[in-house]
């Protein structure tokens, strides 16, 4: 009998506490002893666990002094080894960086699986606390994981290239797992409130994710303004929460672009798919991915995607050949692929000076609403595009 721990750092709706629940899900129905554990709950978090759901602290971080946090780190250890202890573990599946750090440092002799979710080479070159443990869970502490599934080859490739990643391996390349009918199920809700309706008429273009510098939404918005002078009607429409900082910068960025009533913030929705089965387009503008869960979820429900390059493997999600993303779109089976937004450098950007790839970007969202052609194309493609991501086979290939 396997008892099986998931630990997840939020509850939020993003592409890893997603993920999470549909392994609960999944986990639950085949009768496995299954517990849930958040680092931090929050009340309006989305995913919940139930009676199987456990957290460490119900305060945010940034309800933290200094002194709070740097307690609370140190204390994770301790407090994770007695849930596994507490709940005869025997099998632990970690979400994310932090996450996956703290499962290494537990001395417990449950099986401990790891998951990376992201190019972590971009990610690392700040120099933030959580970069810290991260490398140092890679020279050091990783070594007491059992497996560490990347999400795509290109991050695979990137641990070991890029990151310096000891312990090769471990490393084992599993796709993130969807569930392709309960996506579709979920979509055919309805949306009550007639105005948010009115939004996803016609040429509405679709974001969903957390307002980040990771995902620098900024290189979005401002692709969008350049889509307006062609297609007036267009509305950019963000499903998410965000960081204070990033939500800022964005508000000062649409007032200068003289956009505001074309864009609008939505914050969390429990149930983003009914959006984007209604969406003509989903558009990610990231600076560093993994494979984001949300191109899946496009695909699911036939909504072509324009994304960014932010790494090789996006072109292994929307593809099914290989390509090579340089100075040009690149239409593929299930939207378009424009050339990677990166300038080396993370955060809020110091200008808001346009570049290249945004002109690029705003020319591949024109196309992809002018033409009925990338949603076609998806739908003669979407079965095979989704072979690889089979809920029960992921699930137990994580846990062999």
């Amino acid at each position: 009998m396997k008892n099986i721990l998931l630990i997840i750092p939020y509850g939020g709706v993003g592409g890893m506490e997603r993920l999470a629940f549909s392994f609960y899900n999944y986990y639950k129905k085949e009768g496995y002893f299954i517990k849930a554990l958040k680092f931090i709950k929050l009340e309006n978090d989305i995913i919940n666990f139930g009676e199987d759901e456990l957290f460490f602290s119900d305060h945010d971080f940034s309800d933290m002094s200094k002194t709070e946090r740097l307690k609370f780190y140190f204390s994770i250890p301790y407090k994770l080894r007695k849930v596994i202890k507490k709940h005869k573990i025997t099998h632990s599946i970690s979400f994310g960086a932090m996450p996956n750090v703290y499962s290494s440092l537990t001395f417990t002799k449950d099986y401990k699986v790891a998951s990376i979710h992201a190019l972590k080479s971009v990610e690392l070159s700040n120099d933030s606390l959580l970069s810290k443990m991260t490398r140092f869970g890679y020279k050091y502490t990783y070594k007491k994981l059992d497996k560490v599934v990347c999400i795509s080859n290109a991050i695979k490739e990137d641990l070991i290239e890029k990151c310096n990643f000891r312990f090769v391996n471990k490393l084992e390349v599993i796709y993130n797992p969807h569930d392709v009918e309960e996506i579709q199920k979920r979509s055919l809700e309805d949306i009550t409130l007639s105005e948010e309706m009115d939004l996803l008429e016609d040429n509405s273009i679709l974001f969903i994710g957390r307002l980040s510098t990771q995902k620098s939404p900024w290189h979005l918005i401002k692709a969008f303004s350049l889509v307006l002078k062609n297609i007036p009607e267009a509305k950019l429409i963000f499903i998410g929460d965000g960081d204070g900082r990033v939500l800022n910068h964005l508000e000062d960025l649409i007032e200068e672009l003289k956009i505001k009533g074309k864009i609008h913030f939505l914050g969390r929705r429990k149930n983003p798919y009914k959006y984007l089965a209604k969406a003509k387009i989903l558009a990610l503008a990231s600076h560093y991915e993994g494979t984001p869960n949300v191109i899946v979820e496009a695909m699911c429900l036939g909504t072509p995607i324009v994304s960014s390059c932010c790494t090789y493997g996006v072109v292994e999600l929307m593809s099914l050949k290989n390509h090579v993303i340089e100075d040009k779109m690149v239409t593929v089976e299930a939207g378009i692929i424009t050339p990677n937004l990166y300038k080396n450098r993370l955060g809020i950007p110091e200008t808001n000076d346009f570049i290249e790839e945004e002109y690029v970007l705003a020319e591949a969202i024109e196309l992809a609403l002018k033409s009925k052609e990338y949603k076609q194309n998806l739908e003669i493609n979407k079965d095979a595009l989704l072979r690889k991501f089979d809920l029960e086979k992921v699930a137990n290939e994580y846990l062999k």
